[in-house]
């Protein structure tokens, strides 16, 4: 059996890839507190002695306004780390997977973004996740690097379970109308990956999330919706719009359209991302009666 290593086996989509994993390769997960990114030493001494075949880096310092102030941390974890990672991968000639994210671009497009479109990032988040890739590219060319957006998932809250919690509890719910994206469930992720990673013909850079585009609020009011669909008993049906302008308390500036075209993942694979309406759906049917307890 193929050895498997996961960083950041501890969060949304670390945990779901490691529990997916487990039945096809030997899976050893390392949480922040076992593997500090921010530590070059740690890096060094976890891994270069370790034997694996396969790497996938999901860890990352993720907080968005935390990384505009933090500067220094937010490229040792997001930027050096990744390369040095790479760096270790390559030499023992171990497949490199590292998931970065849609903050890379500006959010000028009006239409989906393209792995060949240039990159633009417009927070130190952002500047830090572009820098690792290109860190990590230059470590390890046959490393691939795949971008995702608004991960959610059953092993750690997200946007769409507090969205949930919040129709429960009040006849009030908002959220950001003139944002767009496109969710990506973290088991969904798991079966997409699944073919490519041993696959070192695809490498380079991918954008993989579920299909179609929607704001923070077309995403939460349907998430509420397929709760009362499935018998939930919700005190609201609608989520009234905010704009991103309004959030005076985010410190960082957020792209407004970040949709990842997934086409180059459909032409390598025939695997076409299914709907993001589908997926909530599937997650609220399964995961809804869980959430709210």
């Amino acid at each position: 059996m193929k050895r498997l290593v996961i960083l950041g086996a501890g969060g949304r989509l670390g945990a779901a890839l490691a529990r997916s994993y487990a039945s096809h390769y030997e899976v050893t997960g390392f949480n922040h507190s076992q593997l500090d990114l921010g530590s070059s030493k740690a890096i060094e001494e976890k891994l270069d002695p370790a034997s694996f075949d396969v790497l996938i880096n999901c860890a990352a310092l993720t907080n968005v306004d935390y990384c505009e102030t933090h500067h220094e941390e937010a490229f040792q974890v997001n930027s050096r780390a990744v390369g040095q990672i790479a760096a270790i991968c390559a030499r023992k000639k171990a497949r490199l997977i590292h998931i970065s994210t849609d903050y890379v671009f500006d959010g000028a497009s009006q239409v989906p973004y393209s792995e060949t479109d240039p990159a633009h990032p417009i927070s130190v988040y952002g500047e830090s996740k572009r820098q690792g890739e290109i860190e990590m590219l230059q470590a390890d060319p046959e490393a691939l690097s795949v971008r995702v957006s608004w991960v959610f998932g059953p092993d750690r809250p997200s946007f769409i379970d507090a969205v949930l919690k919040r129709a429960r509890d009040c006849e009030k719910v908002d959220a950001i109308a003139d944002k767009i994206s496109a969710p990506t469930l973290t088991l969904d992720m798991a079966q997409w990956l699944a073919p490519i990673l041993e696959d070192r013909s695809l490498s380079g850079i991918l954008h993989l999330c579920n299909g179609g585009e929607c704001s923070w609020r077309d995403y939460g009011e349907y998430a509420i919706r397929c709760a009362i669909a499935e018998g939930i008993e919700m005190k609201t049906d609608t989520v009234a719009p905010l704009k991103l302008a309004e959030l005076a308390a985010f410190v960082a500036k957020r792209p407004v359209y970040t949709v990842l075209s997934t086409e180059r993942f459909t032409q390598q694979t025939g695997i076409s991302p299914r709907s993001w309406q589908a997926a909530v759906e599937d997650y609220v049917r399964t995961c809804g009666r869980t959430i709210l307890g």
